[in-house]
């Protein structure tokens, strides 16, 4: 069984969403502190002269490394007017952009208090239109407390990982002996990003997965998974 664990992402990358396709199951790390200038509440939509940043404020002045991601409430409101605004200027033109307008519009329409609240609901949907069947858990369902390479670990036990799928990351941190001696194989994602057209001229790598999704519809996961087979 392969096992994926990833903080919660706020209209995540393309590379993001492969990971999830390529698990068996996914684990999004909800119970962990918030990290500040991350791109847990942020990513990047395209723009006529590049990109810009879509970002959900968040209340989290004075609370620093005493606030867990699944507890922190959005600061603003408006920032669903913005975003939408945003989204259809950029995206109108888009060939795909008026069959996903309406749901968006539902999305954005409503009040969301908690920040986690936003992703699970956007993701669902994202893994549904890309047809991705991965079991979703909730860190904080995980009776696990530990940090770092341990906090993983003990996860890919309690869930009987065979196979723990990494960002590249890992490298950096994890304790690959205390993985093998729990019978565990740690494989390394390096996500090779596809090329496809999007609405303007020119290509921006590294755009959140609604870029491609407004351009190509349905064929998105074709591009998604081009040139990154299921082979792990």
């Amino acid at each position: 069984m392969i096992v994926s664990i990833n903080q919660p992402a706020y209209l995540p990358w393309l590379g993001y969403i492969h990971r999830i396709y390529l698990s068996d199951i996914h684990v999004i790390l909800d119970h962990v502190q918030f990290e500040k200038n991350s791109f847990t509440n942020r990513n990047k939509i395209r723009m006529k002269d590049g990109s810009a940043m879509l970002t959900i404020p968040l209340k989290t002045k004075g609370l620093f490394g005493n606030l867990a991601i699944n507890t922190i409430e959005i600061a603003d409101d408006s920032w669903r007017v913005k975003h939408m605004k945003s989204i259809q200027s950029n995206y109108s033109k888009a060939k795909y952009f008026k069959q996903y307008e309406p749901v968006l519009m539902d999305f954005l329409s409503v009040p969301y208090v908690k920040f986690i609240d936003v992703v699970v609901v956007m993701n669902n949907w994202i893994m549904k239109e890309l047809n991705i069947k991965t079991k979703l858990i909730m860190s904080s369902s995980l009776n696990v407390q530990e940090t770092k390479s341990d906090l993983v670990l003990n996860i890919c036990k309690s869930l009987n990982a065979s196979t723990y799928l990494s960002g590249p990351f890992g490298r950096d941190y994890l304790n690959i002996d205390s993985f093998a001696a729990s019978g565990i194989k740690i494989a390394f994602h390096d996500y090779k990003h596809p090329v496809y057209s999007q609405t303007y001229p020119g290509f921006e790598p590294y755009m959140t997965i609604i870029d491609l999704l407004f351009n190509h519809g349905l064929e998105s996961i074709k591009y998604l998974i081009f040139d990154n087979e299921k082979n792990i």
